[in-house]
């Protein structure tokens, strides 16, 4: 399935991040997880009056509960609007 973002949108690939596992060997169950707040851009809108300011293949990092979540070939992406994207990350 391709989706293209409309409008100040765009497309993000969910970087699952942090341990199942605390340093004292206690596991953490999904539901006691955080949300990831880091992702990899997918799509971005083709809207010429929007200004967004990250390209595809840009690592970033989103507010905590922005955007809508969708499973896109069974991976976690969100769709956010370009003023939920707090930074662009470089390693």
């Amino acid at each position: 399935m391709k989706v293209e973002p409309l409008g100040d949108r765009v497309l993000v690939k969910i970087l699952e991040e942090g341990e199942t596992k605390t340093a004292s060997g206690i596991y953490v169950p999904e539901t006691a997880k955080e949300k990831p707040q880091q992702g990899i851009v997918v799509a971005v809108s083709e809207d010429e009056d929007a200004e967004i300011p990250v390209e595809v293949g840009d690592k970033v990092l989103f507010a905590k509960y922005a955007g809508t979540e969708i499973k896109l070939d069974g991976e976690p992406h969100l769709l956010l609007e370009a003023g939920d994207i707090l930074a662009r990350i470089s390693d």
